[in-house]
């Protein structure tokens, strides 16, 4: 799936580089936005959960530091490509980086799971009991087979711990896109320059990359439904400020804020699912909740719009930011880990 995906992403970006028409903008850039920051991230994630048991917190948070340097360093080459070449010549750029850097690696490099070249998780070699030990010499495996202990999609959605998990991440991209998206108005209202505003997203994607590994170490010691809570509580804190703002400097503590909930779902809010339901069916249940995240994501912008279109006022759309991460701070806090199916 990797060079196949990858393939299709350089095409569309190819695609875009000949756009004329709106329907052919429409078409590319939904390629673009599915085939990358849809299917290269849940296959990214899949890899990453398949490969690694042990330390499979601090595993996503390598993987997913890419994501958070890409956000600060991409859009800066890009445009110095329109700069100096023009759009059409930047697309194609992209389109050459994509293909070099995922087909032939995907093809040659990467293989599915460890048990295909006949290893365990982490590397570890059958034939090594030494895997099976802890410091006290007791019998222990620290990782899941692909074929034991997974819940089948069907299974999962019937399970109240699934959908106390996956409000984590709606609620998530529901309120950060929606924060985000009215960065310079929302804080505008507090006499907030439009730099500075600006300035703000590209600091909260730089706190929650320098998280990121802090993190994923936390992923890998702690239960996951205390760190997804903490996230929303920084979340929750995060769209308090963004209501009162008693002073201007406090727009830096609102986007550490942000930054923390970024870091911990990048890590945490990544490994989750294949840590509450095994690996077997890991992609089937990724998709599924990252499709509910998206639809979050698509509905964030609305409310805040609809505040100020109706009460002149970002208040009550903001009042509404607040309560949702603390109810599914409460939610996720009591997300055990699910008795396996017989």
């Amino acid at each position: 799936m990797l060079p196949v995906v990858a393939a299709a992403l350089a095409v569309a970006c190819c695609w875009m580089s000949q756009v004329t028409t709106i329907v052919g903008l429409y078409i590319g850039f939904s390629c673009v936005r599915s085939l990358g920051q849809g299917a290269l991230t849940i296959l990214s994630a899949w890899i990453v959960g398949e490969w690694f048991s042990r330390k499979r917190g601090l595993a996503t948070a390598l993987s997913g530091l890419g994501g958070g340097l890409s956000v600060m360093t991409i859009p800066i080459l890009n445009g110095w490509l329109i700069q100096q070449y023009g759009w059409e010549i930047a697309w194609q750029v992209v389109a050459a980086f994509v293909a070099a850097a995922l087909i032939l690696p995907g093809w040659f490099i990467v293989r599915n799971r460890p048990e295909d070249i006949g290893h365990h998780p982490d590397g570890i070699d059958p034939a090594d009991e030494d895997y099976s030990k802890t410091e006290d010499h007791q019998p222990q495996k620290s990782f899941i087979l692909a074929d034991e202990h997974s819940w089948t999609v069907t299974e999962v959605l019937k399970h109240p711990t699934f959908w106390k998990l996956v409000s984590v991440p709606t609620v998530s991209a529901l309120v950060g896109t929606g924060l985000v998206f009215h960065c310079i108005a929302l804080l505008g209202t507090h006499g907030i320059s439009e730099n500075w505003a600006v300035g703000m997203i590209s600091f909260q994607a730089l706190f929650a990359t320098l998280l990121t590994f802090p993190a994923g170490w936390a992923t890998d010691r702690y239960p996951s439904r205390y760190l997804l809570s903490i996230a929303m509580l920084a979340l929750s804190s995060a769209s308090i400020l963004a209501l009162i703002m008693p002073a201007h400097w406090m727009s830096v503590v609102y986007a550490m804020l942000l930054g923390i909930n970024g870091a911990i779902f990048r890590s945490t809010g990544t490994v989750v699912w294949i840590n509450y339901f095994g690996r077997l069916h890991q992609g089937a249940v990724r998709g599924v909740a990252w499709s509910i995240m998206i639809i979050g994501s698509a509905l964030g912008p609305i409310p805040l719009a609809l505040s100020v279109d109706y009460y002149q006022s970002y208040t009550p759309a903001l009042v509404m930011f607040i309560l949702l991460p603390l109810v599914a701070a409460v939610a996720v806090w009591s997300a055990h880990p699910p008795q396996q199916h017989a």
